[in-house]
């Protein structure tokens, strides 16, 4: 990467990072909005926003290869549903108390997606990554013990998005226009949800004169902007790099959940964290070794 600027790499990187770490502020500002309608508009604006930063930040030819393999439209409608249905279980969890578990589902992420590799892909997993994905196989069952139920919005948010980032990593389609293509699937039905609901918070006029209704048309950006900001940084760093930055977000949102909301961090959600934790340190040291080895060669 002789073009490479790892300055301007980790300020775009831990600007994605943060952000997405943040999230919590933003939807907590609208609250009263219910989870299912911040989606849908969330849908509406990232596609609009999205068209229109296409039209600045150009990919030509997107669309031809997309018009010459239109399995790939069904492809992106699928992934659409998947990030869709993650964006509103996440949403719902920050409103509804549960922060505290969408944070473990993103530090579980990184290891879904070595499971994911080995079933899907039929990757083979070294000796330090099976042991990391036993870890966090122990912290969701110690969860299941203790509370008595499975850790649903956990194992829900680390399980769509594994499964997004499996099928945009298999489609040849770029960050962006994959985007844009997904939420424009996504509008006709957003649109439809928003007609067939006349009794919806955002359907009444009165609504567009509040704050919340600024919030929610700046859904878009705030959709899109980290997402940018991530592919630009994946250009300037190594993706191990990133794979350490990534657990910046889920430790915003855990210490906005402890310290701003008052979520309750017992010995038992403790033990659940400090599995995953053991689990990403194993992980990250076996990538750490990978790369060394590598270069080595």
């Amino acid at each position: 990467m002789s073009t490479a600027n790892p300055q301007r790499g980790y300020i775009l990187g831990l600007s994605a990072y943060i952000i997405w770490g943040l999230f919590p502020l933003y939807f907590k500002a609208i609250a009263e909005v219910p989870a299912l309608e911040i989606v849908v508009h969330r849908a509406v604006w990232s596609a609009i926003f999205g068209a229109l930063l296409l039209l600045v930040w150009k990919h030509p030819g997107w669309f031809r290869e997309l018009r010459e393999n239109p399995r790939q439209f069904a492809v992106l409608g699928f992934s659409g549903l998947l990030i869709a249905s993650n964006w509103m279980v996440y949403v719902w969890a920050v409103n509804h108390g549960r922060m505290l578990e969408a944070s473990l589902g993103y530090y579980i992420n990184p290891l879904i997606n070595v499971l994911l590799g080995l079933v899907i892909l039929g990757e083979r997993l070294r000796r330090l990554q099976w042991i990391a994905v036993g870890l966090a196989a122990v912290g969701v069952l110690q969860q299941l013990w203790q509370v008595g139920s499975i850790p649903w919005v956990s194992l829900v948010l680390a399980l769509t998005f594994g499964f997004y980032g499996l099928i945009r990593k298999q489609a040849p389609v770029k960050a962006l226009p994959g985007l844009v293509v997904e939420t424009w699937i996504l509008l006709p039905l957003a649109i439809a949800w928003i007609a067939l609901n006349p009794n919806a918070v955002s359907s009444h006029a009165e609504f567009w004169s509040t704050s919340e209704a600024f919030w929610l048309i700046v859904a878009g950006p705030i959709t899109l902007v980290p997402l940018v900001c991530f592919n630009a940084a994946a250009r300037h760093l190594p993706y191990t790099t990133l794979g350490f930055l990534q657990y910046l977000a889920p430790t915003l949102v855990l210490l906005q959940a402890i310290f701003l909301f008052g979520e309750t961090f017992d010995s038992s959600k403790l033990l659940a964290f400090i599995c995953i934790w053991a689990g990403l340190v194993i992980y990250s040291i076996d990538a750490w070794i990978t790369i060394r080895r590598s270069k080595i060669r």
